[in-house]
């Protein structure tokens, strides 16, 4: 195309993002093209899946009840595993699943929604091209003016990358380190099991689903597990340190099998087929894995491709947060008059939306998720103080006290450790 031809925005990426930003500008009667380069949204797109739905609804409170969601949140759980042994910490709220306006969260299958959301923003007038790989970027005075996919050219007054945490076209304009630091490899498998089996083995209702975080699955390594229940499967998978995995001589692989085949994952599995498997890398970093700079001129980052990702231990969250940065960057194009003003635009949306506030306050969990020996003695010790608790033997029980000193001891940690690492969570949260 010439550059008379030219499209309002291109966005590179149909996964959340990119179908939000092109949902938004669409409806706002911008010319967008939206490019995947799998073979259809959500075909090359791996998460735990689960979707808090505020950010839906502040997308457009008409299309919520219409998703294509999976079943709705009202278990949270947290498991540590020692061994074949098991404590599970957990919190249900009916209420999450039954608000005046819309759920607290669901689960989804990255398959069927992103090519839900790619759809609608279809529906709007983007314009969908699938199956396409963008190589290059165009610059011309220093200001990138559209893409290169092959031999064709595609021109725009602004290009959006939400083409993933290693994003090439963040790479290419210079604002993302080829290498980025704090990078996990997350597994994952989706297991078919029935929506009866499933609602049996974690007490739930029809529709209702439960989310759970897995800590004591990784031999030590900084990582964890996660578990969600979809409408007939169950969505499973670790993420681990890449190299602590190779430190161990075990492959990634290897160690995710051991996780699934432990006996309280392997029951709540048991009978069902595995129909997916995929590996994605995770930026575990937080806040501080934000880019330095987050556009150029004619250029800017959002979703994953941005380091817009929230892991505090005990919830995780990406596709809430892509979705506000689509809506963001959209904003930002839509408002601005001039495309030097799209940019700081952006970042002022960022803020207003409370993007950024919400990363920046939990920033300090990144210090908690550090401690090394956070990742097999926490867990080993508070699951053999529960199982001393609930242990009878017909003589004479030991304190509390006693029996909590003891453990301490027999995993090779001091009282002076554990206040430090109290201090420390303090002074982060």
């Amino acid at each position: 195309m010439s550059e008379q031809e030219k499209f309002d925005a291109i966005v590179l990426g149909a996964g959340p993002a990119g179908s939000a930003c092109a949902y938004t500008l669409a409806k706002a009667g911008k010319s967008v093209i939206l490019i995947e380069r799998g073979d259809s949204p959500g075909s090359k797109n791996v998460t735990g899946g689960r979707l808090y739905t505020y950010a839906l609804n502040m997308l457009d409170p008409e299309i919520v009840k219409e998703a294509a969601l999976e079943r709705i949140v009202t278990q949270e759980d947290i498991m540590m595993l020692s061994g074949d042994k098991a404590l599970i910490i957990k919190y249900q709220d009916p209420s999450f699943g039954n608000p005046e306006e819309y759920p607290h969260s669901c689960t989804v299958l990255r398959a069927k929604f992103d090519g839900w959301l790619a759809g609608k923003a279809e529906e709007m007038g983007a314009f969908l091209a699938c199956g396409i790989k963008v190589d290059e970027l165009i610059e011309e005075n220093g200001k990138i003016v559209g893409v290169k996919a092959g031999e064709d050219e595609m021109y725009a007054d602004v290009v959006i990358a939400a083409d993933g945490v290693n994003s090439l076209i963040g790479q290419k304009a210079g604002l993302i380190e080829e290498k980025r630091t704090h990078l996990g490899v997350g597994v994952k498998e989706i297991i078919e099991l029935p929506a009866k089996v499933i609602e049996e083995r974690f007490n739930l209702e029809e529709n209702e689903g439960a989310a759970r975080v897995i800590l004591g699955c990784t031999e030590g390594i900084h990582g964890g597990g996660f578990l969600y229940t979809n409408r007939e499967s169950i969505s499973l998978g670790c993420v681990f340190l890449p190299e602590e995995a190779a430190q161990k001589g075990k492959s990634v692989h290897e160690l995710f099998q051991d996780f699934k085949m432990n006996p309280a994952i392997y029951n709540l599995l048991k009978e069902g087929k595995t129909v997916e498997y995929g590996a994605h890398l995770v930026c575990e970093a937080g806040y501080r894995g934000i880019p330095k700079k987050l556009y150029r001129e004619g250029l800017l980052l959002i979703g994953e491709a941005a380091g817009f990702v929230i892991n505090t231990g005990y919830s995780i969250r990406g596709i809430d947060l892509a979705i506000v940065s689509g809506i963001a960057a959209a904003k930002a194009v839509i408002s601005s008059e001039k495309t030097a003003d799209v940019g700081p635009v952006y970042l002022r949306e960022l803020e207003t939306t409370e993007l950024i506030p919400t990363m920046k306050a939990v920033d300090g969990y990144f210090n908690i998720l550090d401690t090394e020996w956070l990742y097999d003695k926490v867990p080993n010790l508070a699951v053999d103080i529960f199982g001393s608790l609930f242990t009878v033997t017909g003589k004479t029980p030991e304190s509390i006290k006693k029996l909590a000193f003891g453990a301490i001891k027999n995993h090779d940690l001091t009282l002076w450790e554990l206040a430090k690492f109290a201090i420390k969570g303090v002074r982060s949260l």
